[in-house]
Formats: C-alpha cells, structure tokens, sequence
C-alpha cells in the first residue's frame, strides 16, 4: 500500500489564463502552493485514506488542505476552490471542492478517469472532465464533459 501525499491540478489551463488576461489574480493559501506550470499543490489532509493498493488500484478518500482564489474583472469573477476531496467508489472517482472559505457548501467539480491512469515514479495522472456542478461553478464558460487539466496524486 502506497500513500497518496499529494494533489495537484490545475483546474484548465485555459481558465487561468483567462484569469490573467483580464487583468485578474490567483492567489494561494492555508497550504495551497502554486506549481512550475501554473497548476496548485494540496497536501494530504491528516484523516486522508487515499492509497494505492498493490493491484495497482486507487482506494479511500483523499482529503487535501488548502485554498485557490481566482479573481477577475474587478471582482465580478470570483472562484474558490478550497480543500479538495478525491472519493474512489465502485462508480468512479468523483472530485469535490468547497467553493467558499468558508466550507459550508461542497460541489462535484470533476469525474477522474480511473482507467485511464497514467503512473510515473512517485505520480499518478488522472485525466479528469467537469460535471454539471463544476461547470457552474467555473460560471458556465465551460459545458459539463469538457476536459480538465489532469489530477495528479504525489505517491509516497
């Protein structure tokens, strides 16, 4: 069984450079670091069971630490995606996402593609596409299915 450390994902590409262009900022905290390519960086949470079993298999729900604010248009965009959560059932694999500080409401962000794996020494590649939830909560720019930066999990 290997531990899930890590979780890295940089929502898409091309809404955080939509972000920048119209003049907006993207901003970090509680944990949340921003990677060489733009993506963030999440930490496993202290109750994170998220494993990899010896088949080869993702198991548990990975609970991650941190907050990504995006912000544009003086204020008229604003997205927070806030302690990410990973949860492996027998139907898929299902990220959520608190969209507010305040963590009151949590929201179906994006379907992981759990066949689709790709393993790399101490990662795992997950192509992930954005559910009805999540395209509203990127502001209907985006129709549910469109495809996603993938998620990447830190093995250690």
């Amino acid at each position: 069984m290997q531990t899930i450390r890590t979780l890295s994902w940089g929502v898409r590409q091309s809404f955080r450079a939509y972000v920048e262009g119209a003049g907006g900022k993207t901003q970090t905290s509680e944990g949340a670091q921003t990677a060489a390519d733009g993506g963030f960086v999440f930490a496993a949470g202290p109750d994170s069971t998220l494993a990899l079993d010896e088949a080869g298999r993702l198991t548990g729900r990975g609970t991650f630490t941190g907050i990504v604010h995006f912000e544009a248009h003086g204020g008229m965009l604003k997205v927070w995606m806030v302690d990410p959560i990973l949860e492996i059932t027998d139907a898929g694999a299902v990220l959520t996402v608190a969209d507010h500080p305040t963590r009151t409401y949590r929201l179906e962000a994006a379907r992981l593609d759990l066949g689709a794996m790709a393993t790399a020494p101490g990662e795992l590649a997950l192509p992930a596409a954005l559910l009805m939830f999540g395209s509203q909560w990127l502001g209907g720019n985006y129709p549910a299915g469109t495809a996603l930066d993938p998620v990447r999990l830190g093995v250690g």
